[in-house]
């Protein structure tokens, strides 16, 4: 057994950066294990499990651990690290070649000329560098989750002091004048504005509409608390009445998690000059899909059907509620051609909801589950619990390999969101895993959220789902649905 094993004092890396290095390490050739990431206390302990002798260290120090089978493929997977650290570390501009860097974020607004920071440090210090960022004059997005409330509220509140807007905290999406932020599907530019207390939920919508030619203006995520009873929708006020004033846009959708009633009827009564609708989610109201045909029905655009690709059964046949591969229904067409497939439902069992999406996961747990005829248990993998020390589960998927894995039968539904910022190439490692579900008599059912402009490319990941066995919507109602029907057998 060869091992390296490193603590560098105060040499910071983001997270995503470095699990990308980890993945790019373990593929190489004779490299059985490569750990390199912030040595948070999980971190430390997940490479003391796997049996390296981890001195003393910090969560801001970097930890590095690699295991080869030889001498030399240790060496070799050694300088491929320093390689790409290298080009991380020399990968940013802005203030010239050789300058020093900024030191706060204060001085890089006054070194660049900017406008937005986006925060994406440990929860624990994302509200000193948000607070720098609103008194330096910006507005921030705040992608860092495990903010305590108390600090988001205070945030907010300076912010709409100074005349700028706090995206988040746990804002995991945001367009700007076409710039994505956080996790960005490619849009094209359009009239609709978006205010989301929500990322994968405004992913979900506006990837709908760029499928039917709309296009967005900008969208403004908030934090997935901010139109709870403690936050009381601070930044959403903010942010509906920035795109209200906003030329480029011509319509207005709210999008959220199941809000606080009170906040939810104070927002829709702010007196805007532009339509809004509304998608709180929530028992009995509109689901995301339904959201996004109203909007098309509001610009007077035609609702198009929604790109699906069915799963074969074992002799061939297609399962119930579906069509033949690539086909587009309707959100309402798909759920009328499930409902009406009652006598051919198939798979049967508990529905496991995987999902890395907290509100498409909230939204299909809604659907699924209504009614209390089918039995089922929903994780979203991207809650705070589960992401503390580790990257989201949109870019490291090893907690949801090991869930799906555990599932010996029933239904399996779970989203993939594609877009800048997410996994490069999802199907990678989820074909092999539905193909093993698939083996043990597990039905699996897919969101797929993503545009035809994201680079892991829309209908090159559906295929290759749905070739290892999944059923594939790029509507998550008409997934959760279709996965209710097979789950009611």
């Amino acid at each position: 057994m060869n091992d390296l094993v490193e603590v560098r004092a105060g040499v910071y890396h983001d997270s995503v950066s470095l699990m990308r290095v980890s993945r790019s390490l373990t593929g190489r050739a004779g490299v059985t294990v490569a750990i390199v990431a912030m040595a948070t206390e999980l971190n430390v302990e997940l490479a003391r499990d796997v049996g390296f002798a981890v001195p003393a260290a910090t969560a801001g120090d970097l930890l590095v651990a690699i295991r080869a089978s030889s001498e030399e493929e240790l060496a070799a997977a050694a300088a491929e690290l320093e390689r790409q650290l290298a080009a991380k570390a020399s990968g940013g501009g802005g203030a010239g070649a050789g300058a020093a860097l900024p030191r706060t974020t204060r001085s890089a607004a006054r070194s660049w000329d900017a406008t937005v920071a986006l925060v994406s440090v440990p929860g624990e210090h994302a509200f000193v560098e948000a607070a720098d960022a609103v008194e330096a004059g910006l507005s921030v997005m705040i992608f860092s989750d495990n903010v305590p409330v108390e600090q988001e509220i205070l945030l907010k509140e300076r912010a709409r002091e100074k005349g700028v807007l706090v995206m988040g905290p746990d804002c995991g999406t945001a367009v700007i004048g076409g710039a994505g932020l956080g996790f960005a599907n490619v849009l094209r530019p359009g009239p609709v504005g978006v205010v989301a207390a929500s990322g994968t939920g405004a992913q979900q919508v506006t990837s709908l509409l760029d499928l039917a030619g709309v296009g967005v203006s900008h969208v403004l995520g908030v934090g997935g608390r901010d139109l709870s009873a403690e936050v009381g929708g601070r930044s959403a006020v903010q942010a509906l009445r920035a795109l209200d004033a906003d030329p480029a846009t011509e319509l207005i959708v709210l999008i959220s998690k199941p809000p606080a009633p009170e906040v939810a009827a104070a927002v829709r009564e702010l007196g805007l000059s532009k339509p809004l609708i509304a998608a709180l989610l929530g028992p009995g109201q509109d689901d995301l899909t339904t959201a996004a045909e109203k909007v098309l029905g509001a610009l007077g655009r035609q609702i198009p059907g929604w790109p699906s690709w069915p799963a074969e059964q074992s002799g061939g046949r297609r399962q119930p509620g579906t069509d033949q591969p690539g086909t587009e229904r309707s959100g309402a067409e798909q759920a009328d051609g499930a409902g009406q497939a009652g006598a051919a439902r198939s798979g049967g069992g508990v529905l496991h909801g995987l999902y890395s999406g907290g509100t498409l996961c909230t939204e299909a747990e809604l659907i699924a589950l209504a009614g209390g005829d089918v039995s089922g248990e929903f994780t979203d993998f991207g809650d705070d619990e589960y992401t503390r020390g580790r990257a989201h589960p949109m870019i490291d998927p090893a907690l949801r390999l090991e869930a799906l894995a555990a599932v010996g039968s029933g239904v399996v539904l779970l989203d993939v969101v594609l877009g800048h910022g997410a996994d490069p190439d999802p199907s990678a490692w989820l074909a092999p895993a539905v193909g093993d579900a698939r083996a043990r008599g597990v039905a699996v059912v897919v969101a797929l959220v993503g545009t035809d402009g994201d680079p892991q490319g829309l209908r090159d990941q559906a295929a290759r789902l749905n070739a290892t066995g999944a059923a594939v919507f790029t509507s998550n109602a008409a997934a959760a649905r279709h996965a209710r029907l097979l789950a009611g057998a």
